[in-house]
């Protein structure tokens, strides 16, 4: 590892940089992680002591709305006077009751409101409650002594829709004459009404709960429903000595699993307190989270840093890095690769003495390879020479004529197809004709060939007539139809059909070209060697054009059966049309052989 790292100055700088930049990063992204759980749990506080604010407010007024609604009963005239009788008065109590149910029915949150009579057992009550054997009862927790109001603990109690738990208020009716005692006021309120909104506040996200505690210590409401009228200290012990009295606060209770933040605010009117409870199972899953970003956050950084170190340090590296590449890789077949250089220093001067190399030696052998291709100028212009057209069109002329003379008409036949077949071929030049010249061609070769293999093969031509005059290039189809007669039709020893189908691709402008015949066919073996030939062939003339030297190659037997006019038409079609026209061949032994291509229709002469 350690000889690894220093065989590089590249290496050494990337591990020096980044240890002083991730380092530090790292620290502060243990920093940050505590920092933010702090804040975490300060923030649930916060939120959570709110939430007993908004709690005690509402919880305050229906305490308050309770004392107003019993102030306002106690001294209500006609109650007075229906009290201070010695004997019930059905009609009057009739109607105190049906005052009373409407008041009672206006507000949810009360459940019953019910006077008790000092002086004659006649109880008004707005709700039936029953014992457990089915009787009508009306009376809370009896009343004891004639003390002022008092609020009694949560109770259970039956109606007609099953168990209610109830916390009543209870104050003396006394007459307003002579203050004595002439009855009770009893107005409960709905524990479930009390509670019903808690769980939507989200105390703790969800996981907190939420209690109301009478000053004795006994749960009067609660979201854990089957904790109500039990004393905390009996569930909790200890808890109530960390809560202070008339004072709101925090506190931390449990340990462990079972560790907790308590979180307390009083109710002033009764000295009751509400109390909620967040576990710390939710703080760790917060600090998870916050782990997570924190990590995701650092692991970032330390990947854009360390992308901006490999980038610095390959700047500076990168000229040397280059300069030792192109020294030990050259090539004496490709150009030097130049060497940008940028500075002016001790690299950038010896990349410029490296740059003078690379054009000497670019010079030398761009002066080889113009010497070569004026040789092979020469060479082709004492061919040129050798062959005059016009004299060869005469001297075919005349010989066509001494065969009519002669009434050698097969003769004849032959060379007027030959001189028209070789005058289509040399077209003055020109490397492209129209579609029907080439067609055209292929008539006057199989005019001759038809002559020399009589009865061999057939020749199917399937051409669309809005292609016929569109330019293509020339001598494309000749080799292939050569190929098909020489090496599919005749060694089946019988005849043959060779079709040539021009088509227009309806998906874009181009025109498909395919050459099939129902010969002999290859082997499968042969196929994939006749292919590889044609990809070679293709890769050399890449080579060339792109500066090399093209050197000749065997491929064996399979230029002798045909491969060397194939690879030639391959060749000539990836010079002119790319890579996208290149020959396509199927065969199979006994089942003829299938040679495509596709070129693009051309608007203008190349």
């Amino acid at each position: 590892m350690v000889r690894w790292l220093t065989s590089s100055l590249q290496r050494k700088l990337s591990v020096v940089v980044a240890a002083s930049m991730i380092v530090p990063l790292l620290a502060l992204g243990l920093f940050a992680f505590l920092f933010s759980s702090r804040i975490t749990e300060e923030k649930t506080k916060l939120s959570g002591m709110d939430t007993l604010k908004q709690v005690e407010a509402n919880l305050r007024y229906m305490l308050q709305d309770a004392e107003n609604l019993s102030i306002f009963l106690i001294g209500e005239r006609d109650i007075q006077q229906y009290l201070s009788r010695n004997e019930d008065h059905e009609r009057d109590r009739i109607d105190i009751l049906g005052r009373m149910t409407n008041l009672a029915a206006s507000k949810k949150y009360i459940a019953n409101i019910a006077i008790y009579p000092g002086r004659f057992d006649a109880a008004l009550s707005t709700a039936t409650w029953y014992e457990a054997d089915g009787a009508s009862i009306y009376n809370p927790p009896a009343p004891s002594g004639e003390s002022d109001k008092r609020w009694t603990g949560v109770y259970p109690v039956r109606n007609y829709a099953g168990i209610q738990n109830v916390i009543t208020l209870i104050r003396p009716i006394r007459s307003i004459h002579d203050y004595r005692l002439i009855g009770w006021l009893a107005i409960s309120l709905d524990e479930k009404v009390i509670s019903k909104g808690w769980p939507a506040l989200g105390l703790g996200r969800g996981e907190g709960r939420l209690e109301l505690i009478g000053s004795s210590g006994e749960i009067l409401s609660s979201m854990d429903k089957p904790r109500l009228g039990q004393h905390v200290s009996d569930l909790e012990p200890g808890l109530m000595l960390r809560i202070q009295k008339g004072r709101s606060g925090t506190a931390i209770y449990g340990e462990k699993k079972h560790k907790r933040t308590v979180l307390y605010y009083p109710e002033e009117l009764t000295g009751w307190t509400l109390v909620g409870t967040v576990p710390y199972e939710q703080y760790r899953s917060e600090n998870s989270y916050i782990l997570i970003l924190t990590a995701i956050a650092v692991a970032m950084s330390a990947l854009i840093s360390g992308g901006l170190i490999w980038f610095t340090v390959r700047r500076i590296t990168r000229p040397l890095l280059l300069l030792t590449r192109h020294l030990s890789r050259i090539d004496p077949k490709r150009p030097l690769p130049l060497f940008q250089s940028v500075s002016n220093d001790e690299i950038g001067r010896l990349g410029e003495s490296y740059n003078l190399l690379g054009e000497h030696i670019q010079l030398l052998k761009e002066e080889v390879i113009r010497g070569e291709a004026r040789k092979k100028e020469a060479d082709l212009r004492v061919l040129q020479a050798q062959i005059n057209p016009h004299f060869l069109y005469n001297t075919l002329s005349s010989v066509h004529w001494i065969a009519l003379m002669s009434n050698e008409s097969r003769i004849a036949d032959m060379v007027e197809g030959l001189s028209d077949f070789l005058r289509i071929s040399l077209n003055n030049g020109q490397d492209y004709c129209p579609v029907a010249q080439e067609i055209a061609h292929i008539r006057h070769y199989v005019r001759v060939q038809s002559i020399r293999f009589p009865d061999q093969f057939v020749l199917h031509y399937i051409v669309d007539p809005a292609l016929e005059q569109q330019m293509m290039l020339k001598l494309l189809l000749q080799p292939l139809v050569e190929n098909a007669m020489l090496h599919g039709i005749q060694p089946t020893g019988g005849g043959g059909t060779i079709t040539i189908m021009i088509q227009k691709d309806a998906r874009d402008e181009r025109m498909n070209i395919l050459v099939l015949d129902d010969g002999a066919g290859m082997a499968a073996d042969k196929l994939g060697q006749l292919r590889a030939n044609l990809i070679a062939g293709a890769e050399g003339s890449n080579a060339l054009r792109s500066g090399g030297q093209l050197q000749e190659k065997s491929f064996g037997s399979s230029l002798s059966d045909g491969g060397y006019g194939l690879r030639n038409v391959n060749e000539r079609l990836l010079l002119h049309y790319g890579a996208d026209s290149l020959l396509d061949v199927h065969s199979s032994e006994g089942g003829g052989t299938r040679i495509s291509f596709s070129i693009p229709i051309l608007e203008d002469m190349p």
